[in-house]
């Protein structure tokens, strides 16, 4: 049943991810400006009259009955993931002396989906702060990446014995990700995925001289301004924007690298295969953003594709384990002499 119940969580969380990337991206974040009920009730049916009200002050707001189903419905999946969690660490603290069962890694699950849900309680509250935005994005792909881990370690999916030098690739190259995850967070919080519409330059230059790199990444500021109560500039959307497309040059490139390390040896080969597919596709994506003007199928798309690159490389950390095998140093990956 913890094995069910882990698969079950792991398909939720990563349904609540993208789900809540669709209601970001369509600009449901505030489709009920309280938190946890919409108006103090416990649906938009219930609140129907409050937000036609808002919706008859400000016919373009934020506030309407879709966008109040749409934010609603990305809170009950993750209040029933939430609770989900908080079986999967009380099953998991109850059976702790059992192989494969990582209580402590479920442990620490609850004390994120708690913080999750706080910053998305902040992220109504303080009207859609980017830092708070994309530290909820974050937590959430942390539960992802802890469910996962809970995941292989029920399955007892057997170690492949490595190269130190490739685990610690394989670490490198996790981290990253988050770091460039982070940067591509930052670019929808701050609205700034169209910042520049040509590439692979941005408005026509390949280093954009006209950027305001220091408003860009002050972090405690409010959505659309400086630091100091001013409008975030159309540079300060520049900078963000390029910032995020270098990251994926450099990350991009490591990643690769990566995955043909693995697939020369091969039990890591499929590992290897799916890592090249995954960046490429990403890659692909996020080109596709900029010359169609994020659609938000594809802004959505590209948000899950990022989601599922957390997911591999967990596996691929999960997978690789210290402890050389002389076919890898010798370069026979191919020979079958794992034990």
């Amino acid at each position: 049943m913890l094995r069910r119940l882990a698969a079950v969580a792991l398909l939720l969380t990563l349904a609540v991810v993208v789900f809540g990337a669709y209601v970001r991206l369509s600009d449901a974040g505030l489709g009920c400006p309280d938190w946890p009920g919409c108006y103090g009730k416990l649906s938009p049916a219930h609140a129907a009259e409050h937000i036609l009200d808002a919706q008859t002050v400000r016919p373009d707001g934020p506030v309407s009955l879709p966008k109040a189903w749409k934010e609603m419905i990305h809170r009950y999946l993750a209040a029933t993931l939430g609770l989900l969690i908080v079986v999967i660490a009380v099953l998991s603290w109850r059976r702790r002396r059992e192989a494969g069962v990582a209580w402590g890694v479920a442990a620490a699950l609850v004390g994120v989906v708690i913080f999750q849900g706080l910053l998305g309680k902040w992220t109504v509250t303080l009207l859609l702060k980017p830092a708070i935005v994309t530290g909820h994005l974050l937590g959430g792909l942390t539960t992802l990446a802890l469910l996962a881990w809970v995941n292989l370690r029920l399955c007892g999916m057997r170690r492949i014995p490595t190269a130190g030098g490739l685990v610690v690739a394989a670490r490198l190259g996790l981290a990253l990700l988050v770091l460039q995850i982070a940067l591509g967070g930052w670019v929808s919080t701050n609205y700034a995925a169209l910042a520049c519409t040509d590439f692979p330059t941005c408005h026509g230059q390949w280093v954009p001289a006209d950027t305001d790199f220091a408003n860009a990444f002050h972090v405690v500021r409010e959505l659309g301004m400086t630091a100091d109560g001013e409008l975030l500039s159309n540079q300060a959307l520049t900078a963000i924007h390029w910032t995020h497309r270098l990251g994926a040059l450099l990350v991009g490139s490591f990643l690769l690298v990566l995955a043909l390390l693995l697939a020369r040896h091969r039990r890591s080969l499929v590992l290897g295969g799916l890592l090249a597919g995954a960046v490429l596709l990403q890659v692909s994506l996020g080109i596709a953003n900029v010359y169609l003007s994020l659609p938000l199928p594809l802004a959505v798309a590209h948000n899950a594709v990022a989601a599922l690159l957390v997911l591999l490389m967990v596996l691929i950390n999960y997978r690789l384990r210290r402890g050389l095998n002389p076919a890898w140093s010798a370069g026979r990956g191919h020979e079958n002499v794992y034990a």
